[in-house]
């Protein structure tokens, strides 16, 4: 009967204590350090929970408990993801980026960490058989690269869903520490002669039509140039669009807080519910943390070199720090270049184009994720 009393605790391991302590980790990031509390605080409960003794929550007597229903439903569906991309794309203004084309380079340059890790995982893989990474666990690997959740979880659910949880939380992870990753390479790349560089901000005002116009375009000529994108820059677009179509004043206001809100909170506990100890505790999951962080690294590095290179040729000189900036991670990527050259110079404001650069970056993953499922089954002869 005792033995009965206390079958939760005589059943606990050392794994999941290490998953509590992880949980405990996200939390404390969440809450003290304000590191996107709305994902991290979720996804470190949501490890706890799916992680405690004979717990339900996951499936008992092979009936679904409530987190698999939500994984079900929302992550095999893709619907999470989508729903997410509508809220995103409800929230950001492209007019910045359509003002100053350009920066539309800065969104390309800055997914050059995917493709180089992937080569990385893909050697490391060649190496070491045993850890099963071929071609598509490299690429699911190579996307956290875009520091963008949601198409993480899309290509980490067709290509590698045994690693869903390690690939969601690394990308997630990055993404809320943008502010502590990001400025340590901003430095190590560039010279304060660079960082103090000023940036006029012009262009002329973008017409209703064009902004209404740009959603429609996007979505038409990704979907026809890579088929596999369309779900996800079709989402995003549609968010956009529900913004700028001056008809939908309360949808848009709704997909930007209500949408956003609910969707975030369930995606994040689930996204945790994929950290079950068993799964989670292994090698791979070590090299998927340090190979996703060498990702995001060399995505930011690619943008600030970009823009050093371009500096060779143009007149007009771009503030290096900008490049950083063509990462997904919106805003947060665009307020640590702006926070980092107000502290090299209080009056130098590079804010907008350093948003024209992180919008860029948003659409510029976007486009990568669909690219990465349109051609890896072609390379794979599939």
């Amino acid at each position: 009967m005792l033995q009965q009393m206390f079958s939760g605790a005589l059943s606990l391991g050392w794994q999941e204590l290490v998953m509590y302590l992880i949980g405990l980790v996200l939390i404390f990031l969440a809450i003290k350090k304000d590191y996107e509390p709305m994902l991290l605080l979720p996804i470190g409960f949501g490890a706890i929970l799916v992680n405690l003794p004979l717990s339900t929550v996951w499936s008992s007597d092979g009936h679904d408990g409530f987190l698999k229903t939500f994984y079900d439903a929302g992550i095999i569906t893709e619907l999470f993801p989508i729903l997410i991309f509508i809220a995103v794309g409800a929230m950001i203004d492209f007019s910045h980026l359509l003002k100053s084309p350009k920066m539309m380079l800065f969104g390309a340059a800055a997914q050059f960490g995917i493709f180089f890790t992937i080569l990385v995982a893909l050697f490391v893989g060649s190496r070491f058989p045993q850890l099963g990474i071929d071609l598509k666990v490299a690429s699911a690997i190579g996307i956290i690269g875009t520091a963008d959740g949601p198409t993480s979880i899309v290509v980490a659910r067709k290509f590698a869903e045994e690693y869903l949880g390690a690939i969601t939380v690394a990308a997630y992870s990055y993404m809320a520490l943008v502010p502590i990753i990001q400025p340590p390479v901003i430095r190590a790349l560039t010279t304060k002669k660079e960082r103090l560089i000023r940036m006029d901000y012009k262009g002329a005002k973008i017409s209703k039509p064009a902004l209404i116009a740009f959603p429609v375009v996007i979505t038409i000529v990704s979907g026809i140039l890579a088929p596999e994108s369309a779900s996800l820059v079709g989402s995003l677009m549609f968010g956009n669009l529900i913004r700028e179509c001056g008809v939908l004043e309360r949808l848009s206001k709704t997909a930007q807080n209500e949408l956003a809100n609910l969707v975030t909170l369930l995606l994040g506990i689930t996204i945790g519910a994929t950290m079950q100890a068993s799964q989670f505790l292994r090698v791979q999951t070590l090299l998927i943390l340090g190979m996703g962080l060498i990702a995001f690294i060399f995505d930011t590095a690619g943008g600030v070199l970009f823009a050093k290179l371009l500096n060779l040729f143009t007149k007009d000189k771009v503030n290096p720090m900008i490049g950083a900036a063509g990462i997904s991670a919106f805003p947060m990527s665009s307020r640590i270049v702006q926070k980092m050259a107000k502290e090299e110079d209080p009056t130098n404001f590079i804010l907008m184009p350093a948003v024209s650069a992180n919008v860029s970056g948003q659409l510029g993953s976007v486009v990568a994720g669909g690219m990465i499922l349109h051609l890896v089954p072609i390379l794979l002869g599939g």
